[in-house]
């Protein structure tokens, strides 16, 4: 089912794998989002075989993009979030390329993925330059951007700001854990981009994950001097950024 001016993206997560064709003139999905339950326990070779049913499912025959919570180089994966232990180590491009018959895959980080799809379709679109986006969940990732390339695997959400790591200070899920308020959460995040923001500089931060959805209650307390927007593609993002990768031949 490959078509000019289509790709096929598939986003890899701890409770779901989805995956769409995407038209990239627009990065809308050709068609209704499938989703596969990721197995438990998430082995390599278990998310391998789900993917391959997504794919088959879809219909589709060409190359593929995949991302992975994952830190990926050249194609391997370095670090495991939310998915087995077992992917640390494991070559994700050989092990996908050779599940699905030898076609050509590519595979990167999913915040990464989402960085590429809000820099070119949503929520950054209109800014030219760098643009950092930023996923409030249960810790912290990030994408980097400039003038719409990828500076992959940032993972900002480690670095020590403040003498504590970005995460550990303003994750969602610090919010949930400690109770605070809306108003006490965003001076957490305030302190972190304001930190960032010395360091890259960005024309705009974009914030995704799913407290995004609640950006009027949190954004407008912020107090650092660049501006923040919240992500618009929501859970599509990982979908559109990996048939984004696949198309541009991006391999970290």
């Amino acid at each position: 089912m490959s078509a000019r001016g289509h790709a096929f993206g598939i986003d890899i997560g701890g409770s779901g794998v989805k995956g769409a064709a995407v038209d990239l003139a627009t990065g809308a999905l050709v068609h209704e989002r499938i989703k596969i339950l990721t197995p438990h326990p998430s082995t390599p070779r278990a998310v391998a075989d789900a993917v391959t049913e997504l794919v088959a499912k879809a219909g589709w025959d060409g190359p593929v993009g995949i991302t992975l919570p994952s830190v990926v180089l050249e194609g391997v994966a370095q670090t495991a979030a939310n998915i087995d232990k077992a992917w640390i180590g494991t070559d994700a491009r050989a092990l996908f390329s050779e599940a699905l018959d030898g076609r050509t895959v590519t595979v990167l980080n999913d915040a990464d993925a989402a960085g590429l799809a809000e820099d070119r379709y949503g929520a950054a679109k209109e800014f030219e330059g760098m643009v950092l986006l930023l996923t409030f969940g249960t810790g912290i990732g990030s994408a980097l951007l400039f003038h719409g390339t990828l500076v992959p695997n940032t993972e900002l959400g480690h670095l020590e700001i403040g003498g504590m790591e970005t995460e550990h200070r303003a994750a969602a899920s610090i919010k949930d854990r400690d109770g605070l308020t809306y108003e006490q959460w965003a001076a957490q995040v305030s302190i972190v981009l304001a930190g960032l923001e010395n360091l890259f500089w960005p024309k705009v931060f974009v914030a995704g994950g799913g407290i995004s959805r609640d950006a009027e209650q949190w954004i407008p307390l912020l107090t650092n001097r660049t501006p923040v927007i919240p992500a618009r593609l929501e859970n599509t993002a990982g979908i559109v950024g990996a048939a984004m990768a696949i198309d541009a031949g991006i391999a970290p």
